[in-house]
């Protein structure tokens, strides 16, 4: 056996080994850029969640205190109704 019949023999193998681990290396590389993607997507998700919940606690609040304005006037019309009788 010469050696270009053995290289023609051999190159095959050799070429299969080196793109099994080249894709290999390649589907590590896809799925860790698909992994911090993923990541970032639940950090926004994550973020804007805490920043809805601050907004309705403000307005929560907001609402609070308007309805305690509404129950100090009320008391007034009431205090005033009575006063009349």
């Amino acid at each position: 056996m010469s050696e270009l019949e053995y290289l023609i023999f051999v190159a095959p193998f050799a070429v299969t080994a080196l793109l099994i681990f080249g894709f290999k290396y390649g589907s590590a590389a896809y799925q860790a850029r698909a992994r911090g993607a993923a990541e970032a997507a639940y950090r926004d998700l994550a973020q804007s969640a805490v920043t809805g919940q601050s907004e309705a606690n403000a307005r929560l609040a907001a609402m609070q205190a308007e309805l305690a304005d509404v129950a100090k006037s009320l008391a007034a019309v009431v205090k005033i109704l009575e006063a009349v009788e």
